[in-house]
């Protein structure tokens, strides 16, 4: 299998490398105010938004932050274990629910090509725990779920065709068979302030993640490039994993906020099913790459207690065979209450 280390990923690698030690030389490192408002997301992704119709096709995700509170007493249980990795920092838990859907490039054919990525859904909800400081956030979430047809990948594209009028996919019956699905996913990111331009404020938000389970299995190093007002309500918008993700809780401290952003990540696989195929019965499957990476920009609008983002997302081939770099865009709107 081959595997080439683009200039890009030791950018990358450099930029993970080097957070921890900037963002310990940044002093102020406190915990935002109290936030007695929780936040409520919803996430789109479809490749319709860069003008194709395949490979990671659509994805949504419902999210909720709670307010910086007090723990439901199963997840302060787990909170107490997870002292030792999540640092100091406003704590907050959350909730999730959504579905991935994944399909070859051509979907018209009723037996698809062995040699292009093979028909997949996702249907996972998701508990996690964050903590938030001045310059860094932690994140650990537990993802349960299901892969194969009981994911209801078929059922959602094929009516979701229908409702706007276009040919149906024809070759779900060979996706993944039935599989549990369990990961549990760590993530670290520093806020670094680069001062003004333009008078905007300036900052960069380096990240790392490393994801463990049979969905998918590996580690990332990334970061954003912002520009705006109000930049300390959040740390960019909410994305679906694996993407390089923002934050879901959103705490302005004025009524109106903007930014645009830029961003980089790139991931080393140990596993992904969607591609090696089910873990313990034969499907189909593809030779996937093992170094992927993604370039991303787009803008955000917060105001009174909302919150707008857009985002497009450039990512690389992901199999040997897949033709060229695959292009999609995520919406995501978010409320205060």
């Amino acid at each position: 299998m081959r595997a080439r280390l683009s200039p890009t990923v030791f950018l990358l690698l450099a930029m993970g490398a080097s957070g921890p030690a900037i963002a310990q030389a940044i002093p102020g490192d406190q915990a935002p105010p109290p936030d007695p408002k929780g936040t409520l997301s919803f996430s789109l992704e479809n490749d319709m938004f860069g003008g194709s119709d395949r490979y990671y096709t659509n994805g949504f995700q419902l999210a909720w932050r709670s307010p910086s509170a007090d723990l439901p007493a199963p997840l302060g249980w787990l909170n107490d274990r997870l002292d030792w990795l999540m640092g100091p920092g406003a704590l907050r838990w959350g909730l999730a629910f959504g579905q991935s859907l994944y399909t070859p490039r051509n979907t018209d054919t009723v037996l698809p090509d062995p040699r292009d990525r093979p028909y997949a859904g996702y249907l996972y909800g998701a508990a996690s725990l964050s903590r938030v400081s001045g310059r860094t956030a932690n994140l650990f979430e537990l993802q349960l779920g299901v892969v194969g047809p009981s994911a209801l990948g078929e059922f959602v594209q094929n009516n979701y065709h229908d409702i706007i009028n276009i040919d149906q996919t024809n070759g779900w019956k060979s996706q993944l068979k039935d599989e549990p699905a369990i990961t549990a996913l760590y993530e670290r990111k520093w806020r670094l302030p680069l001062g003004q331009l333009n008078g905007f404020g300036l900052e960069a938000i380096p990240s790392a993640t490393v994801s463990l389970g049979n969905v998918q299995t590996y580690a990332a190093v990334g970061g954003l490039l912002r520009l705006g007002e109000g930049l300390e309500a959040d740390l960019g918008p909410p994305r679906i994993r694996p993407a390089l993700a923002g934050s879901t809780a959103f705490q302005p401290r004025q009524d109106f906020g903007w930014y645009v952003f830029a961003g980089l990540d790139g991931r080393a696989i140990a596993r992904d099913i969607f591609l090696d195929g089910n873990t313990w019965r034969d499907s189909r499957s593809v030779d996937k790459r093992i170094l992927v990476g993604d370039a991303q920009a787009g803008v955000a609008v917060l105001w009174r207690g909302m919150r707008f983002a857009y985002t497009q997302v450039w990512r690389s081939e992901e199999f040997y065979g897949q033709e060229g770099v695959q292009s999609f865009g995520s919406l995501s709107v978010s409320f205060r209450f």
